[in-house]
């Protein structure tokens, strides 16, 4: 950090409000052609995809033992370092590079598919389409209060009986409404990664022909121009996901800490915030749907639409460059730090001295993110990234906005509000990297 932060904030908005200018201006039909444009890279089948989701199903099973028969330290016992690393962060971030690895890496196809094949009646089950994203919303709400607030969302025995009872329930909701349905619009992961893939250079499409599907190149978030607007409860789960990893950041710094009659240096622990942080990632919540929706509305005000509930489903989509950017730079030193604990933990799951992949013995650098060298590198690739994640967020907005308005002025128009919600949000975000954190 060689400049004063306040040129990094200033210099991060000024960037994202000048990629509105620059989009402004720029002929609709070059954005089409680009969004466009994919690169064959070859194809591939289904065939495995069964056997790789009950593989996963079995190391599930597996971590879930370690969870209860394991040691006790969550820095120890791979079940909480596999869940909260290298799913919660490192496949989110997969999903938002490569596409929806997950729904052939996910515990619940291969069984499902086993089922199914035992007993057909249950196959061809479908999902109300009244329920929408409706339970994905509530699972995902429950999810980030266990993970934001619970007291001990790391403690291997707790959270391995909190996954045996989430998979048991996902499995007979999908025998009962459908895998396809209840996938993309009741188990909040696979609905959440779903959403997360649009941003993917990589596409996958249907190939007739040979019976799989034909594999491509793409820009980054160029599939987000082609989706669908979401409903009501698809816009506030999308909402949701960004708000949550956004109140994570606000509710360790000093200034969350002593608006509320805490002593960040003398930090009470989890047990004692409970009702204060309940309330905040509430508030969270509902702030940034509020300000979001106003952006849209004011938008179409000014270009003289009337179709807010269409706008608000469509560009609502702009908002997922900007959860992966806060999902990286959040979570960045936790990568870097426990993705090496993991490493060493799944060599010896249930704390016997096995070695079983030739890392239990492996020293975890520290060191990786201490010192002004490393402390320097992570900083600008956590602030290029809340930068360039708003800066594509815009350029998404717009493509958006041109289905909705084919004539640029109107357009343009359209995405002012939301471009000084972006601007601002930047600025959030810059402020929360910066700012001194209790934990």
């Amino acid at each position: 950090m060689l400049l004063p932060t306040g040129y990094y904030v200033v210099g991060g908005a000024v960037a994202v409000a000048a990629s509105f200018l620059v989009l402004a201006v720029l002929p609709p039909r070059l954005l089409e052609r680009i969004s466009a444009s994919r690169l064959p890279i070859g194809q591939f089948g289904d065939a495995a995809r069964i056997w790789i989701s009950t593989l996963a199903f079995a190391v599930l099973a597996i971590l879930v033992a370690a969870g209860i028969l394991g040691s006790r330290d969550p820095l120890s016992n791979p079940l909480p370092l596999t869940v909260w690393t290298l799913v919660w962060v490192g496949l989110t971030l997969l999903q938002g590079v490569f596409g929806n690895v997950w729904s052939w890496t996910n515990p619940w196809y291969g069984p499902w598919r086993i089922f199914s094949s035992v007993f057909p009646a249950f196959r061809d089950r479908t999902m109300p389409q009244g329920l929408a994203y409706w339970p994905a919303l509530i699972l995902f709400a429950s999810f980030a209060w266990f993970e934001l607030i619970y007291p001990a969302p790391e403690d291997p025995a707790r959270l391995a009986f909190a996954l045996m009872a989430y998979w048991l329930s996902t499995f007979v909701c999908m025998i009962i409404f459908g895998y396809e349905g209840w996938s993309r619009r009741g188990e909040f992961l696979s609905a959440f990664f779903r959403m997360v893939s649009h941003f993917a250079i990589v596409e996958t499409t249907p190939d007739h022909p040979s019976g799989g599907r034909a594999l491509s190149l793409c820009w980054p978030g160029a599939k987000l121009w082609s989706a669908q607007a979401l409903p009501a409860s698809g816009m506030l789960f999308l909402l949701l996901t960004l708000s949550s990893v956004s109140f994570d950041g606000l509710s360790k710094t000093f200034s969350w800490l002593g608006a509320n009659g805490v002593n960040p240096l003398e930090f009470p622990g989890r047990s004692a915030l409970v009702g204060i942080n309940s309330a905040g990632l509430v508030l969270m919540f509902i702030a940034l749907v509020a300000v979001f929706f106003a952006a849209v509305f004011v938008g179409e005000r000014l270009a003289g639409s009337i179709s807010f509930g269409k706008a608000v489903g469509l560009l609502v989509w702009s908002i997922v460059p900007i959860a992966l950017a806060y999902h990286f730079s959040h979570y960045l030193t936790a990568l870097l730090v426990n993705g090496q604990n993991a490493l060493v933990a799944i060599s010896d799951p249930f704390d016997r001295g096995w070695n079983l992949f030739g890392t239990a013995h492996m020293n975890v650098g520290a060191g990786v993110i201490m010192g002004s060298d490393a402390a320097w590198i992570i900083w600008n690739f956590q602030a290029a990234a809340i930068i360039g994640g708003h800066i594509l967020a815009v350029l998404v907005a717009h493509g958006l906005a041109f289905r909705l308005h084919p004539a640029r002025s109107r357009a343009a128009l359209s995405q002012f509000p939301l471009t000084v919600f972006m601007v601002g949000y930047t600025v959030f975000g810059l402020w929360l990297l910066s700012t001194p954190t209790a934990v």
